[in-house]
């Protein structure tokens, strides 16, 4: 027997009403104060009883709110793209506040393009400037030959050497009084046999 038209439409309803009940169930853990921030949003889920259910909610809390508040009031959006945070109005960034963001993420991209960009030239000029000092430390020769030794100084001869005076010495010392006996006893020889001496008289005589 076939069912009529109205009949099928009141089944299909009453089916849905089963399957959505659960649904709204979950979306609803919060209570019947639909929250208002994050934080009011974590405290909810912190009563939920199911280590897992919680987890979830705390997921949930997280997705629907992107901002946190501070201590100060107002709230505050953390970009990790850029690691920097944004004072925002409310617990979601306006649309105006969110192009703001998004322009300062264009210009963070575009100054570590440009610091990417100058660390790699400087990479390059480092080993141009090693490759060229290493070329040229290749084309010098290197220094050959003996190293010139210097002159010797020419001491003066034997006769040439004068005896030096003494001065300053202690009186009545050897050093001092030999010298002058000595010049004593040549006077004496010259006295008693001339210039001559005494081996070379006998010899001609």
């Amino acid at each position: 027997m076939i069912a009529s038209s109205p009949s099928i439409l009141l089944i299909a309803a009453i089916a849905g009403c089963f399957v959505l009940q659960p649904s709204r169930a979950h979306a609803q853990w919060w209570g019947s104060r639909t929250p208002v921030d994050f934080e009011e949003c974590a405290d909810s889920a912190e009563k939920v009883a199911a280590k897992e259910a919680r987890t979830t909610a705390l997921s949930e809390c997280n997705a629907k709110f992107a901002g946190r508040r501070k201590p100060g009031g107002g709230y505050t959006y953390f970009d990790f793209m850029q690691n920097r945070n944004f004072d925002i109005a409310g617990p979601n960034p306006t649309p105006e506040e969110q192009r703001h963001i998004d322009e300062q993420y264009t210009a963070y991209l575009d100054s570590q393009r440009r610091s990417t960009i100058a660390a790699a030239f400087a990479t390059k000029q480092k080993q141009i400037e090693q490759t060229s000092l290493k070329s040229e430390t290749e084309k010098t020769p290197p220094v050959t030959g003996s190293i010139s030794k210097p002159l010797p100084v020419a001491r003066p001869a034997a006769a040439d050497v004068k005896p030096i005076k003494l001065t300053n010495c202690a009186q009545h010392s050897f050093s001092c009084d030999w010298p002058r006996l000595s010049e004593s006893i040549k006077d004496l020889k010259k006295a008693l046999f001339g210039s001559s001496s005494p081996s070379k008289t006998a010899k001609r005589s």
